[in-house]
């Protein structure tokens, strides 16, 4: 076979569909985060439940969907994406049903806990699956992904409101949760994980950014100390973030510009209307557009500026924020920096620990999310106890560490990290592989040892002669042998991996490349 057929074949499906059916699956759940509020007024009015109570029902869904994602990744990782975001559609579509028909505060709390899980499941795989499809782009790939997410409801929720107000919010839970689960579950068949022996096309620019040929299984993710720094800085920022999110229109309304009307483009909207419209189409924005950044100039000098300008325009808010106008432009600057999170720190993951696990290990860099909305009632203590500049100064100083945190102590820790396991050798940039003929290589025993088998992962593909000689992609997983005398690049570097992975590390003289050592 002609290595013009071999590269046509490796390369199939197209990655930027691929991204795209991501986007359109992520924007699919984004109503069950940012679409519930239309729906607690109408509830309350119906059962006279207290929006208090009612309003745990977000809080469970917001639980459910961050902790689950690690545990949802590992299917991902090991069975592929299709299966996992197809339940995933069936339960949201089966969440927003459970709540159409929900007569007890226990139902709708069954109905949240069901579409935690639905939503995580979708959201882990989509930005997972981007992150293995776009080594090279990394932070475009995941910025674009979480941007379905945070503002994928812009597009229903007019369609929503409507519904609700002439339907009733029955008809609205049980019409828009079977349609955008008949939505994720349609696509899900054609999503699929990069195919054995899958490279990235010859044309596109070398990347930029410093990564692993490593693929870390969990277990070695979690013992790194670096991993840990990173979830404390994501908990420093997306605290800061959840905070201001859900008070800014508490905060509105004590500094009495809520309702005072302003003009733009022909249309007068109450100042909080619009800052809240400005947030959403900022943070949307955001997310690639910092993902593109850090694709161009590193993660964390990217993320130390954006971590920087939201800790200043916090500290702005402070002094102007009872101008409406200013409060509307500072805090759509700020949310123009916060979404970035969603996309920098998956790919940075995935920079520094490879990418047959990418799904699995973003996911426990997820549930730092979680922890973060623990403290968001803090701020609530915060202002009563001072005022609302107390709440902004604590946000801003929580970004302003993070920032520090980023450039003068991450970015030289993960050089260091990697200057034994990248590499900038190679012509084409290798995809991980997902195939059930080496099923093996990756088994739950596996991950959760922290004990990796050779595998016809990232690090035969490097071996870019297999294409270049006229094998084919069967040829790299056909032949047990072959598969016993690959070199594993799924251990750690020389220095760092346990006695019992050195001695499956050792690599076999011959006709394999070497591994690079990063001048070690």
């Amino acid at each position: 076979m002609s290595e013009s057929r071999v590269v046509g074949l490796v390369t199939a499906p197209n990655r930027w569909r691929q991204l795209l059916f991501g986007i359109i699956c992520m924007s699919m759940i984004a109503n069950l985060q940012y679409g519930w509020t239309l729906f607690v007024n109408p509830i309350n009015l119906q059962h006279g439940w207290s929006p208090a109570a009612i309003q745990v029902a977000f809080t469970v869904f917001v639980f459910t969907e961050t902790w689950l994602v690690p545990i949802e990744g590992w299917f991902v990782d090991r069975y592929g994406p299709r299966l996992v975001v197809m339940v995933g559609g069936a339960l949201v579509a089966a969440a927003w049903v459970v709540d159409s028909f929900a007569s007890s505060l226990f139902v709708l709390y069954a109905g949240a806990v069901i579409a935690g899980v639905g939503a995580g499941a979708v959201y882990g795989t989509c930005v997972g699956n981007a992150l293995k499809w776009f080594p090279d782009r990394r932070g475009l790939a995941a910025g674009a992904t979480a941007a379905g997410f945070g503002a994928g409801a812009a597009l229903t929720v007019i369609p929503i409101a409507e519904t609700v107000e002439h339907f009733g919010y029955h008809v609205a839970f049980l019409a828009f949760g079977l349609g955008q689960g008949l939505v994720i579950i349609l696509l899900s068949w054609f999503l699929r994980a990069p195919a054995e022996g899958a490279v990235a096309p010859p044309n596109i620019q070398r990347r930029k950014v410093t990564q692993t040929r490593i693929d870390y299984v969990p277990v070695q993710v979690l013992r790194q100390p670096m991993f840990w720094l990173m979830y404390f800085i994501f908990v420093l920022v997306a605290s800061g973030g959840l905070i201001a999110a859900a008070q800014i229109g508490p905060i509105a309304g004590d500094y009495g510009i809520a309702e005072v009307p302003l003009s733009i483009a022909g249309l007068a909207l109450p100042a909080l209307t619009l800052a809240i419209s400005l947030d959403r189409i900022f943070d949307g924005f955001g997310r690639p557009f910092f993902g593109w950044v850090s694709d161009t100039i590193g993660r964390e000098n990217t993320m130390c500026i954006a971590f920087g300008v939201a800790g200043v325009s916090l500290m702005l808010l402070t002094q102007l924020g009872h101008n409406p106008w200013l409060f509307v432009l500072l805090t759509a600057l700020f949310f123009s920096v916060f979404g970035e999170i969603y996309s920098l720190f998956p790919a940075t993951c995935g920079d520094t620990f490879g990418s047959k696990y990418a799904t699995t290990n973003a996911g426990m860099l997820y549930t730092a999310k979680g922890i973060a909305s623990a403290l968001v009632p803090l701020a609530s203590l915060a202002m009563a106890a001072y005022s609302w500049s107390a709440v902004f100064a604590i946000a801003a100083a929580f970004n302003l560490v993070a920032a520090l945190l980023a450039l003068f102590v991450l970015k030289p820790l993960r050089a260091r990290f990697l200057q034994g396991s990248s590499g900038h050798g190679s012509d084409r940039i290798p995809l991980v592989v997902h195939s059930s003929s080496v099923g093996a290589a990756a088994t739950g025993r596996d991950l959760f040892r922290g004990r990796t088998q050779a595998h016809t992962g990232s690090s035969s593909l490097e071996a870019t002669d297999w294409l270049r000689s006229g094998s084919t992609a069967a040829a790299m997983s056909g032949s047990p042998s072959l598969m016993a005398s690959e070199p594993s690049r799924s251990t750690p570097p020389e220095g760092r991996q346990p006695a019992v992975m050195r001695d499956r590390a050792e690599e076999p003289k011959g006709r394999w490349p070497k591994r690079p050592t990063g001048g070690r």
